[in-house]
């Protein structure tokens, strides 16, 4: 035979791919392994290339050039792209859990088994071997290959733990394996080791390649990251990068490239899985799969070509030792033997960490224990080096090596490979639960009505006309022999707590696995992000494994990525610039929100398949009720957010959006080259345009905008509403900060030292039930002992709110504890600078009064107040309440319709009680039961007094409510609540599971009714300074872009109005008389009454009279002289009242009977 041309090479490798499809297709549902065909397949090839006179021509000369191929080459040719794959599509959760156990098996394991086969070897062969030789020979057996395990289990389809555990054993022991055998290759070779050395070898080959793996690892997946949608260079780079780093491990560096490409495999595994999406994804899952098909054919047909290379080409070694058959079949119950004491001795710690292990597992674990291309390679190295020229190896031990690592993987792949299928038959761990075989038989019916209603669509053809349905049925085997009335897979007869309990774990598996393939979809819509995902995959993973113990749990291990750590408390305690810790906030609030969002979104598509598929069964609606229990605090975050950082939901569903509408037009213009209405080449100009804008949002995505210091400080009702003069000084004097959720501003009983200005988040009110020691004798009326007892609920005050200013103003200490319930962004403003304010100018100082009563109210009257928000609050105090100072001996009469709180100052009731503030004032004939109160309980509540006149003790200030009757204040809860936001969007609902990722804040959800002012009326009123807070809280930021620019437009739009005497929506309204004061009317998304200058053109239009205060003694005999001052006012500049016409919580109605209206407050 002539000398074989280079191109014979080629054609050996398509023949084994020939034979490789031949074998799969004709093996195909029977229990033969595919490899086991491969292996038999080439060693018929060598027998038939080595045995016979004339061999096998041109293939033959392939098949020489093969066999002949350097083993190192062998290894490096198939064994990285053989290993990542493996390791790659391997489940990272699963990995975690059975760690232990892979590390066990392929440490101590290869370490007891290479001086069982070793000791076993060097005492029964007959071949004088030393011991370095023998423990060689035992490290080379005892690797389980990888190559043919993963082939194997492939096939069989064994559960996913036990596939885990012996494939990552067969990986992770491959690579000790050879780093044994290289230790003991080295030393046949004469170099010696003490025992220190040994170790620190073994380290640095293992633990280097780990390292270098990992390296590889980050590098190539940080380059994935700036690869976008671009699925030939993605993949290209996996398969590069599994090369680079096997040869960079065995060449260069000298640590095992078996290890090295696993740890990468498993990285990618970890996380770059989510980094391939929609049509990469399964171009990536296809390529592998390809790579792992042609790579497990050539090496298993090579594999068999080189055993039978190796007893044939020695074929008068083995006639003369003839008892070297016998020797190879004792060498099989040898590697069998130990396999079983590595499994035992290790059994026990098996058995505990993990998932654990049972004796049927153990079973299979030992019988898996195959050996292939990897043994069968390291064997022909060391017959190369044993036919080179050296003194240390003869010949016929590489010989012997190639014939007994030969012998052993035919043996394996023989007899174990093909019997595996039937050993697991036989231990029962084919089958399927009963819980599977109900639902399997449910299916089938199910499969047959989506049969029946597909015929039903398809039965008549405009062109072909109808089909015969009892043919069509004919050739639906699988739909055959099936019951009429099919079984719902719940309704079983035995309805005992297993099958109950097995039903549970198997629904709750099925529904998680839907949450999971939501996850996917929504990574492929631009839903979420890779990070999310990744911690999204992780958590239903994690909730898997806890099925059969407790309900659906998949949320626990999503609240760390949702609570703020601990760590941000150190943030606020640091020096760190300010913008920097609002900036981790925020992106851990993007995070959060990306979570809880996806999570919300997920559950529900999972509930509704759930529920379409199996209807309205026990077990299917407790799993879906544990579903919608775990959603519950991902919509308080949500909702917290969305009151806290608006900004930050807008932001995300703007991304969203912006993906969704960019691939939508994708997928649109290669529909229309699909449909030919496009050219290729139109389709690829279009694309091109819109793959830079998706890259462009990728790269450069909408970034959270947080509002500056100044503008949060300027919109805030108390800061805002003051005149710039006076504002300028205070706002040099705050101290910004941004407190974490449960942050303590204050406590109870602490000395006032100054004022909490929130602006963003929301606070939580905590009342203590601890006793305070007296500090006056007043103060034990001042604990909040008085208020716990009346809530079940802590008040929650939201931004916009001035805490601390009550107790500043009135020099006492907190009334409560104040904690933040989110993440709070607020300003801390010392008491000194409040006092200076205060005593600027009395209307200031009033100011002050009204905005500390806010809180006040909300504590004292949580009947009422709890259910309105702060700004309906800041309407009821600026349009329909009066606040009045009294002087020592005045009387105080409330009529049966008014409530009043003490703010400061002491009052005495006729039974002697001396009233000390926070008070709240009742008539005697009041309804208790309007503020939760019995009669019998105000024995108990000490801030709450009746009585028919109120004595004033000291100096008083008093703000006083009128209620209506019981009646007319649920109605107008309701009004309220549709009345106070304005939108130019679509009337929007709020899903009830935040359809989508997020909805829009509350503010943009309604529309804007008839009776709602305008932005533009409400700004064209210059306003007091409560008008102005009553702004700023409803508005915000808003009234910045109002005020600024548009001068000449509100005096335009004032001059219309003035023309216009009244509004197009409301009817003219009757004249007054000439004697009374003007009222303007406008219209307001909350209710409002303000007292401002305005010309007499300005209100002809007029609305009822503001309520009376309650008459007082002196309050009557003042009246007139009240009366003479204001018509002095009036001639200077006519006061108008203005009153914004729109219902608040609280009903009013005007008094039959003629009180006479106090001026405003004015200090004494």
């Amino acid at each position: 035979m002539g000398e074989p041309e280079p191109d014979d090479a080629v054609l050996f490798v398509g023949v084994s791919l020939m034979l490789g499809i031949a074998s799969r297709h004709l093996l195909r549902g029977t229990r033969v392994p595919y490899t086991v065909a491969l292996l038999v397949l080439g060693v018929a090839l060598g027998s038939l290339e080595y045995g016979t006179p004339h061999g096998l021509g041109k293939l033959g000369a392939g098949i020489r050039i093969w066999a002949n191929i350097n083993p190192d080459l062998l290894l490096a040719v198939f064994l990285p792209a053989l290993l990542f794959e493996s390791s790659f599509s391997m489940e990272i959760h699963q990995i975690k859990r059975c760690m232990a156990q892979m590390v066990l098996l392929a440490g101590p394991g290869v370490v007891i088994s290479t001086f069982l086969l070793g000791t076993a070897v060097k005492l029964t062969f007959p071949y004088n071997w030393s011991w370095k030789t023998s423990l060689l020979l035992g490290g080379l057996l005892s690797a389980t290959d990888p190559v043919a395990v993963v082939a194997l289990l492939k096939e069989l389809g064994a559960s996913k733990k036990l596939s885990t555990i012996i494939e990552g054993e067969s990986l992770m022991n491959d690579g000790t394996a050879i780093v044994v055998y290289q230790l003991f290759y080295r030393m046949v070779l004469g170099r010696t080791f003490d025992a220190g050395s040994i170790i620190k070898f073994l380290s640095e080959v293992a633990l280097g390649a780990v390292a270098l793996g990992l390296a590889f690892g980050i590098v190539s997946v940080l380059w994935l990251g700036f690869i976008f949608n671009d699925t030939i260079i993605e993949i290209a780079l996996t398969l590069a990068v599994s090369y680079i780093a096997f040869f960079t491990a065995q060449d260069s560096l000298e640590v095992s490239g078996v290890l090295t490409v696993m740890t990468l495999g498993m990285f990618y595994a970890a996380f770059a899985k989510t980094a391939f999406k929609g049509d990469s994804q399964q171009s990536l899952h296809h390529f592998w799969e390809m790579v792992a098909y042609i790579a497990n054919t050539l090496i298993f047909i090579l594999s068999g070509v080189v055993i039978a290379d190796g007893v044939l080409q020695n074929n008068v070694h083995f006639e003369r030792h003839g008892t070297s058959w016998g020797f190879l079949l004792l060498l099989y119950v040898f590697v069998q033997v130990s396999r079983v004491l590595v499994v035992g001795v290790l059994y026990p710690l098996l058995r505990h960490f993990g998932y654990g292990l049972d004796m049927k597992e153990a079973t299979i674990l030992v019988w898996s224990g195959l050996r292939g291309a990897v043994a069968l390679s390291l064997s022909l190295s060391v017959k190369r080096t044993s036919d080179a020229v050296q003194t240390y190896l003869k010949p016929e031990v590489g010989t012997m090596f190639v014939f007994f690592t030969g012998g052993i993987v035919f043996l394996t792949l023989i007899v174990n490979g093909s019997t595996t299928q039937f050993l697991l038959h036989v231990l029962g761990m084919d089958k399927m639960s009963a819980t599977k075989v109900r639902i399997l038989k449910y299916t089938r019916h199910e499969m047959l009505n989506k049969a029946l209603e597909a015929f039903g669509e398809l039965r008549d053809d405009e062109e072909l006309g109808p089909a015969d349905w009892v043919t069509v049925k004919k050739y639906i085997t699988c739909l055959h022999d099936l019951d009429d009335e099919p079984e719902h897979p719940h309704d079983a007869s035995d309805k005992d707590s297993r099958m109950h309990t097995m039903n549970l774990r198997d629904i709750r598996v099925r529904l998680l696995n839907g949450v999971q393939a939501a996850y996917w979809g929504m990574l492929e819509e631009g839903r979420i992000t890779q990070a999310t995902a990744n911690i999204l995959m992780r958590s239903v993973d994690e909730a898997m494994d806890l099925v059969s113990r407790q309900p659906l749990c998949d949320w626990k291990g999503l609240q760390s990525n949702v609570q703020f750590p601990n760590y941000y408390r150190f943030l606020q305690m640091s020096r760190l610039p300010r913008k920097l810790i609002t900036y981790f906030t925020v992106e851990r609030l993007e995070s959060g929100c990306y979570i809880c969002a996806a999570f919300l979104r997920a559950h529900r598509i999972a509930r509704r398949q759930l529920h379409d598929f199996l209807g309205d069964s026990e077990v299917a609606r407790i799993v879906i009720d544990e579903s919608n229990a775990e959603g519950e605090e991902a919509k308080k975050f949500l909702e917290d957010v969305r009151v806290t950082f608006p900004q930050v939901l807008r932001v995300l569903k703007t991304r969203q959006v912006t993906y969704s509408v960019l691939t939508h037009l994708s997928e649109y213009i290669q529909n229309l080259q699909k449909t030919g209405l496009l050219e290729e080449k139109e389709m690829i100009h279009l694309d091109d345009a819109l793959q830079t804008d998706l890259k462009k949002l990728k790269r450069n995505p909408p970034m959270v905008k947080m509002p500056r210091v100044g503008d949060l400080l300027n919109t805030h009702p108390l800061v805002g509403a003051l005149p710039a003069a006076t504002r300028d000084p205070l706002l040099s004097n705050t101290k910004e900060t941004v407190r974490g959720h449960g942050t303590i501003l204050y406590k109870e009983g602490s000395r006032p030292t100054g004022i909490w200005l929130v602006s963003i988040g929301v606070v939580k009110v905590s009342f203590s039930n601890e006793h305070i020691p007296p500090i006056s004798p007043s103060f034990q009326q001042w604990t909040s002992r008085r208020l716990s007892s009346r809530h079940s609920l802590d008040p929650i005050l939201s931004h916009g709110t001035t805490l601390g200013l009550y107790e500043v103003l009135i020099g006492k200490p907190y009334i409560c504890d104040m904690i933040t319930d989110s993440v709070v962004h607020c300003f801390f403003v010392e008491a000194e600078k409040i006092e200076q304010l205060r005593q600027s100018d009395p209307s200031i100082e009033v100011f002050l009064w009204q905005e500390s009563a806010l809180v006040i109210a909300r504590l004292l009257l949580p009947q009422i107040f709890e259910k309105m928000a702060m700004h309906e609050i800041r309407v009821l105090i600026a349009e329909r309440s009066t606040m009045n100072i009294y002087i020592k001996g005045e009387d105080i009469e409330l009529e049966h319709n008014y409530i009043g709180i003490l703010l400061e100052g002491f009052l005495k009731t006729k039974s002697q009680n001396l009233l000390t503030p926070p008070a709240v004032l009742l008539p005697s004939n009041t309804d208790l039961t309007l503020f939760g109160l019995e009669s019998s309980a105000m024995n108990h509540v000490d801030y709450c007094y009746t009585a028919a006149s109120y004595q004033v003790e000291a100096r008083a200030r008093i703000i006083f409510f009128e209620i209506g009757r019981v009646s007319e204040i649920e109605p107008d809860l309701q009004r309220t609540a549709s009345l106070l936001s304005q939108s130019h969007e679509p009337p929007r609902t709020l899903s009830k599971e935040h359809s989508g990722l997020l909805s829009w804040p509350e503010s943009f959800r309604k529309a804007r009714g008839p009776h709602n002012v305008s932005l533009a009326e409400i700004r064209s009123q210059p306003g007091s300074l409560s008008a102005r807070a009553l702004q700023l809280s409803m508005y915000g930021s808003m009234m910045g872009d109002m005020h600024s620019g548009q001068g000449q437009r509100r005096q335009r739009r004032m001059q219309a109005t003035n023309q216009k005497r009244h509004s197009s929506s409301y009817p003219r309204v009757p004249s007054r008389p000439s004697n009374t004061r003007p009222l303007l009317s406008v219209q307001s998304e909350g209710s409002n009454m303000n007292r401002m200058p305005a010309s007499k053109e300005a209100g002809e239009a007029a609305t009822p009279a503001p309520p009376p205060a309650p008459a007082t003694s002196a309050g009557r005999r003042r009246s007139k002289a009240m009366e003479d001052d204001n018509s002095s006012d009036e001639s200077a500049g006519e006061e108008v009242i203005v009153r914004v016409d729109s219902p608040s919580v609280l009903s009013f109605r005007q008094s039959s009977g003629a009180v006479h209206h106090l001026p405003p407050p004015q200090d004494k």
